[in-house]
């Protein structure tokens, strides 16, 4: 398309037919250029087995042609009908408990479910005959939000997918015994029947076998995937085909899913009532441009205001909506949708916020989704545009997985922790990637490694070789402790990393919570770069070859080293073994000298500015007006202007 994406999934089967010809004049208002159509339309579109009535789809598709508004085309494989479960219980998924859950609410069905693949292929196959070549499809929407009520399936029907998965991967039960480390608890297997998934167990379970199947569960969801996709591009193979992320979602590892999709699409659902929640946003969105590459991708669903599933949903206030918006497009996206056009009368989203809301188009959210759309149709002209990056922080699903795992040095948030660094960088108006380990890193100047806990020969070789090339690496606490079979790097963790940062990590020492130590958190105090306390985490560093640039004060950590760096060449590797509060003096230090550009020279508090193509965009998220780099920013205003 020509034209930035605008519009939000559209259900008609809520409603009677005579309201489709306003939806269309009432779309072409709000200047939606795309449709989201049929994502949960499999009971209207197959009532029974194998009888499929499309004669209320074909008329949704016609109009919306006939009203000049393309249509991304859902599979509508999202839900099975009724009538598919009564016919066969096996597609439901098993809970690690044993519980079988039930029909009568959405994506109830399990992924290693042969059953339930081999109706959806047949509803796919359908639906791609009958509408491949239809004027209207811009794209394929596959299934919808894979694995977000169904993480993990612990059936009999999985359990005997995951031992096919687990022979594919090691080959021999020797080899998955080594991996295992099964040596321990006595849990040795004499063949991969023995092996079981991780289901509920006295204590606990072996870490090694966790990490596994949260590995074989997100490729069970790709396998999803991967089935409808091969068929929409048989039968159709000009047309794009996605399926909606939902950003730092743990359960599924979007690097793997991302190679897959023809573009990204992401569903992202702020939280109003949290400040954090702009930084957020923006670091999910710098996450999908990174997925794809570099790719413009697209922000399937959000909300124009409230949700519907938190304990209590804040409303939007003027203005949020379009800045997130705005936001999403500045950092890549090339088109921002929402759920849903017109807000349900019925249903467990009833309550959930629409462009077009309960009460009608006289309304101060219909009226904002109006503005918005004549403002992203003048934005055509970035359409296709890419944005580049200097500094990149290290993302991986396996580092997250374990880091959070039970029985592990303390209880710790990986994406919290991401985001206190991404957070820091975002105030410098510093664009940011998100990178694999083992990625091609020579583009960065500058690569952040927070938490990275799991790190494989070949990552460990990859960001060793990354410094020797003269990058800057800075790496946090629990980075480098073990590898991709969760066996601890011995010797001082970071494994080939050691000589890089020239340090030994000899203990862990993270401070004592409230509850056990009958107070407030005790603080570490910390004297030098970052100078001031830090309440997460410490640890006793020995130094090898390695300047000191901050030490702890006081307690058993008394002189010993906080953050270091070593220099290689034109390279430098840091590494910060705790959680500074000042850590905006940390990453001042790392940038300082660095060849990194902001897309504006000084931080003004709760403005966001990013450059793409020939526009910069200025973006106020606080609830006062700012002065920015000449512009006057209202409340919760942006500013689109010129780059120059």
């Amino acid at each position: 398309m020509d034209r930035l994406w605008y519009g939000g999934d559209y259900n008609p089967e809520q409603w009677p037919s005579e309201v489709g010809e306003e939806d269309v004049h009432l779309m072409q208002r709000a200047g939606v250029t795309v449709a989201t159509v049929g994502v949960f339309s499999w009971a209207k579109l197959e009532p029974a087995d194998g009888r499929f009535e499309f004669g209320w789809l074909d008329d949704v598709l016609d109009r919306l042609h006939a009203g000049g508004i393309r249509v991304d085309l859902a599979t509508a494989t999202a839900s099975p009908p009724p009538w598919l479960v009564l016919a066969h219980p096996d597609v439901l998924p098993v809970t690690e408990d044993g519980v079988r859950l039930s029909v009568g609410s959405r994506q109830h069905y399990s992924p290693s479910s042969a059953t339930y693949r081999r109706y959806a292929g047949r509803l796919v196959r359908a639906i791609a005959d009958r509408y491949g070549s239809h004027p209207a499809v811009e794209a394929w929407h596959v299934n919808n939000e894979l694995g977000c009520h169904v993480h993990r399936d612990y059936s009999d029907e999985s359990a005997a997918a995951f031992r096919r998965w687990l022979e594919a991967r090691y080959g021999s039960v020797d080899a998955l015994n080594e991996a295992w480390g099964t040596a321990f608890w006595a849990q040795a297997y004499g063949s991969f029947e023995e092996v079981m998934p991780p289901r509920t167990a006295p204590t606990f379970r072996n870490p090694t076998q966790l990490l596994d199947f949260d590995r074989f569960s997100s490729d069970a969801w790709l396998e999803v995937y991967r089935a409808e996709a091969r068929i929409l591009r048989e039968v159709t193979p000009g047309v794009p085909i996605t399926t909606n992320f939902m950003g730092f979602f743990k359960p599924i590892d979007y690097w793997s899913h991302a190679a897959e999709v023809d573009f990204v699409s992401d569903d992202h659902y702020v939280d109003p009532a949290d400040p954090a929640a702009p930084v957020f946003a923006a670091m999910t969105r710098d996450l999908m441009r990174s997925l794809g590459g570099g790719r413009p991708w697209i922000l399937m669903e959000q909300s124009t205001s409230a949700v519907n599933w938190r304990r209590r949903n804040a409303a939007k206030p003027p203005g949020m909506h379009r800045a997130l918006s705005l936001q999403a497009v500045a950092r890549g996206a090339d088109g921002v949708m929402q759920f849903q056009w017109r807000q349900s009368a019925a249903g467990a989203e009833k309550f959930h916020s629409a462009m077009l809301p309960h009460v009608g188009e006289d309304s101060r959210v219909f009226r904002e989704t109006v503005a918005l759309g004549e403002e992203l149709a003048s934005l055509a002209d970035l359409v296709g545009t890419r944005l580049s990056a200097r500094v990149a922080i290290l993302f991986d699903w396996d580092s997250w997985w374990a880091l959070e795992q039970p029985a592990t040095p303390a209880e710790l948030s990986y994406v919290a922790i991401v985001l206190r660094w991404y957070t820091e960088l975002w105030r410098r108006h510093l664009l940011v990637d998100f990178a694999k380990p083992d990625a091609d890193l020579s583009a960065y100047a500058v690569v952040v490694a927070p938490a990275t806990q799991v790190l494989s020969t070949a990552a460990q070789e990859n960001l060793a070789g990354f410094v020797a090339g003269g990058g800057r690496l800075v790496a946090g606490y629990q980075t480098g402790v073990l590898d991709d079979r969760l066996h601890v790097l011995l010797g001082g963790y970071l494994g080939a990393l050691r000589e890089t940062f020239g340090i030994r990590i000899e203990e862990f020492a993270p401070p004592a919570e409230p509850s056990l130590s009958g107070g407030p958190v005790p603080a570490l105090a910390i004297h030098g770069l970052g100078g001031g306390t830090a309440r997460e985490w410490g640890e006793i560093v020995r130094i090898d070859d390695a300047e000191v640039l901050a030490t702890f004060a006081g307690g058993m950590l008394d002189g010993l080293p906080a953050i270091t760096r070593r220099r290689s060449g034109g390279g430098s590797a840091w590494y910060v073994a705790t959680a500074p509060d000042d850590l905006a003096s940390v990453v001042d230090a790392v940038l300082d000298g660095a060849e990194v550009e902001p897309a504006l020279p000084h931080p003004v508090d709760g403005v966001e500015a990013v450059r793409r193509g020939n526009r910069l965009f200025l973006l106020n998220h606080t609830d006062q007006e700012i002065q920015a780099a000449g512009h006057r920013l209202p409340s919760r205003g942006a500013v689109v202007s010129p780059g120059d």
